[in-house]
């Protein structure tokens, strides 16, 4: 049905829509994430925190004007926090959930701003010159 319908649309039609409603957001590693979309709800991203340092605002969809629900997923993929307003997250419950975190996954970073801190996929350990 949803092929059907796309092919109803003009090619700048398509464009607009790819645009203001995107299928996929890049994270700051540059991971290309599936957004989830519901007739219900505002749309959600799933991601593992780590790969959100750096984003100091929420990502958005319809041109800016519907913030998207991340899911922050801990190392191992189980959620952590559930926000609209990353800004808000990381001022507020951020250091809570570091000092926990910290604890339970001591290989992976956990910066005091994650604001601006550099962005990963990997643990501490690794090192890219080998």
């Amino acid at each position: 049905l949803v092929s059907a319908l796309l092919h109803l649309l003009t090619w700048s039609q398509r464009q607009r829509l790819d645009s203001a409603l995107p299928t996929h957001y890049t994270v700051p590693t540059g991971s290309r994430l599936p957004i989830r979309y519901y007739a219900d709800k505002p749309p959600a991203l799933a991601v593992r925190i780590q790969e959100m340092y750096g984003e100091a605002s929420n990502p958005a969809v319809a041109e800016g004007r519907v913030p998207l629900v991340l899911e922050l997923l801990s190392p191992a993929q189980r959620p952590l926090q559930i926000t609209r307003d990353l800004a808000a997250f990381w001022r507020g419950a951020w250091p809570e959930v570091q000092k926990e975190m910290k604890g339970r996954y001591p290989r992976h970073p956990w910066p005091d701003d994650p604001a601006s801190a550099l962005p990963t996929k990997r643990t501490k350990k690794y090192s890219p010159q080998g």
